[in-house]
């Protein structure tokens, strides 16, 4: 009997695949790590993001916040916010809402938009420090004047609202549109909501539902059922009762409570108007929303 002649580099490939998997551990790039303990700022910031984040090195909390200490007490305003979003959350510090707030007050006054976002959300909820919407409002403004979606969505509530800053419907619209076009879904919707009422800028619905959809195709619930009601009753788009139904399901199911009810109700009254054809195609795109929006 004779044997096969085994090629050498296939023995070669079976050692290999035998060989166990041995996970590479993560490490920070010693030339890095030297310049951070000799005392570089940038140095010390990149290591404790590097903890902070997880991506090049296992994630540490504890450790970042000891890195990002020594970049902040040399006054860099990103480790300062870094510093603050650590105390706020309580993660490899005490929780403690205070030393977030001077953190990012720091940072905030160096110029730096997220701290002056986020020491606007404190001073509006008055958590660490006393509750002051004027002071918020002038936090969110220096935010949404360099261009941060959530801080011109904030500021805009204001002005809808006339909290600590006289009521503007129109500066209201303004800033909902330069965070819309951010991406904001919050704002996409409470634009649509101004176009839907006319409120702040000339009523049209056209624009109501093309603010809604954006805001829907994000997951907020009121805006897909405000857009399912516009299909429905053909406001700014044509009558299409299976696209109503598609998003009035879809609001029912990502809402709750007596939201989730009206919702429900809402899309059941639509559905009676449904073949059963058109409804299966309706609940089926709405699972697949779903699904897709899952993932």
């Amino acid at each position: 009997m004779t044997s096969r002649h085994i090629p050498p580099f296939f023995l070669y490939l079976v050692v290999f695949m035998c060989l166990p998997l041995i996970a590479q551990k993560k490490t920070i790039d010693p030339a890095l790590l030297n310049k951070a303990n000799a005392g570089d700022a940038q140095a010390q910031l990149a290591v404790g993001e590097a903890y902070l984040s997880g991506i090049s090195v296992a994630q540490d909390y504890t450790a970042a916040a000891s890195w990002l200490q020594k970049a902040a007490d040399q006054g860099l305003a990103h480790a300062q916010y870094d510093l603050g979003t650590l105390y706020e959350a309580g993660n490899g510090l005490p929780q403690d809402d205070a030393r977030a707030a001077a953190a990012y007050r720091k940072a905030a006054e160096q110029g730096y938009a997220p701290a002056q976002l986020h020491l606007g959300l404190l001073c509006d909820r008055g958590a660490g420090i006393p509750q002051d919407y004027a002071q918020a409002a002038g936090w969110y403004r220096k935010a949404a004047l360099q261009n941060v979606p959530e801080a011109q969505y904030n500021l805009g509530t204001f002005y809808e609202r006339g909290i600590a800053v006289p009521q503007d419907y129109s500066q209201a619209a303004d800033l909902y549109r330069r965070a819309a076009e951010q991406g904001n879904a919050s704002a996409q919707f409470n634009l649509g909501l101004l176009y839907d009422n006319g409120t702040g800028v000339e009523k049209n619905y056209a624009q109501a539902a093309a603010w809604y959809a954006k805001a829907a195709e994000q997951g907020l619930p009121r805006a897909q059922f405000n857009l399912g009601s516009m299909y429905a009753n053909g406001q700014g788009v044509p009558v299409n009762l299976v696209e109503s139904y598609v998003w009035l399901d879809l609001a029912a199911k990502n809402w709750s409570g007596s939201h989730q009810q009206e919702a429900e109700k809402t899309r059941d009254m639509v559905g009676q108007h449904l073949t059963p054809a058109d409804l299966a195609t309706a609940q089926a795109r709405s699972a697949k929303w779903l699904a897709d929006h899952q993932k």
